[in-house]
């Protein structure tokens, strides 16, 4: 459960901006101050550890999104009790730092939910479609030539991670009229409704017109999609990555590209966050559609995004934690 709760005076400290209004945040502040708590707000990311540390040194709880949080930071910050991520992903944080400290970490998982399977169709119909192609064609006066099509009616669509986004983009791609293939070996519900087929990882690859990936980022799933796995798709099929960039060996699946092993390429998360490098093999390599990771970045999204923050908070200081992963 993490330290025990100081009662009232808890000086909340959010370090970095996560996109809500300062007519919202002033809300959460004097619903917070009502209570006998303080929040601190920053309206820009610290810049380095040592600024870090001056935030958050004397916070009992702090608010982060996705600015990484190294151990340093956390073991100088003496009276930081919980953390609560306006993120899914919390692998940015140095999590054995907070286990050693016994600081409670809460994550907002699923305030995205939507975005991100919207996001992940949105590369799907531009890769079958020539979307971004087509618009160049238009503006430089040439014609459809060489931009027919696919639908998407009727093709294997590959989920690999059929979680809660995984289930979302099932469900949009059904009705689309796609065949569901699924690497996860449990029983779903949806995947009842949908008719859903359960396939080992490597005959999902093998079966699948499109694949789409929503794991999570852990040492099971670094290189998940790698040199082995790219070989295994059709000629004609696609990837679209929208879950973490180390998920996917990114040389390798620039090389399969550019010798056209595979179709295209829809990116999302890169093994950095945004910018990336000009040398990264992915924006040069044939046939991808990059966007600078804004799967999750939905003005709605961000809304929801911040109740869960301050619920989370709420639920710890009335000692029924939630969203924990810590």
């Amino acid at each position: 459960m993490g330290k025990i709760l100081g009662g009232d005076n808890m000086k909340i400290v959010m370090v970095e901006p996560i996109n809500i209004s300062m007519m919202k945040i002033e809300e959460y502040r004097q619903q917070l101050e009502a209570e006998g708590h303080q929040l601190i707000a920053y309206s820009s990311r610290a810049e380095n550890d040592q600024e870090m540390i001056k935030r958050v040194k004397e916070a009992d709880i702090l608010i982060i999104a996705n600015q990484p949080l190294s151990a340093k930071v956390i073991n100088a910050s003496k009276d930081l009790k919980m953390i609560s991520v306006a993120f899914t992903g919390f692998d940015h944080i140095a999590m054995e730092a907070c286990r050693e400290n016994d600081i409670l970490v809460s994550n907002s998982s699923g305030y995205a939910n939507q975005a991100v399977a919207e996001l992940a169709f949105g590369l799907v119909i531009n890769l079958m479609r020539n979307i971004k192609d087509s618009d160049g064609a238009v503006r430089v006066g040439k014609t459809r030539k060489n931009l027919i099509g696919n639908e998407l009616f009727g093709k294997n669509f590959g989920i690999i991670g059929f979680g809660s986004i995984g289930q979302k983009t099932a469900k949009i791609a059904a009705a689309f009229g796609c065949n569901i293939l699924v690497d996860d070996h449990k029983q779903h519900k949806l995947g009842e409704e949908l008719g859903v087929e359960y396939l080992p990882i490597d005959k999902l690859m093998q079966n699948s017109d499109i694949v789409s990936l929503h794991v999570p980022l852990k040492d099971s799933t670094v290189d998940l999609i790698g040199v082995e796995e790219i070989a295994l798709m059709k000629k004609d099929a696609i990837l679209i990555n929208t879950a973490r960039g180390p998920v996917v060996n990114s040389e390798a699946l620039a090389e399969a590209l550019n010798n056209e092993k595979i179709a295209g390429a829809g990116i999302d998360v890169f093994e950095m966050e945004p910018p990336i490098p000009s040398d990264h093999p992915l924006l040069n390599a044939k046939n991808t559609i990059l966007t600078p990771h804004t799967a999750f970045a939905t003005e709605e999204a961000f809304i929801k995004r911040a109740e869960i923050v301050f619920d989370n908070i709420e639920a710890w200081l009335a000692e029924k934690p939630q969203n924990v992963v810590s």
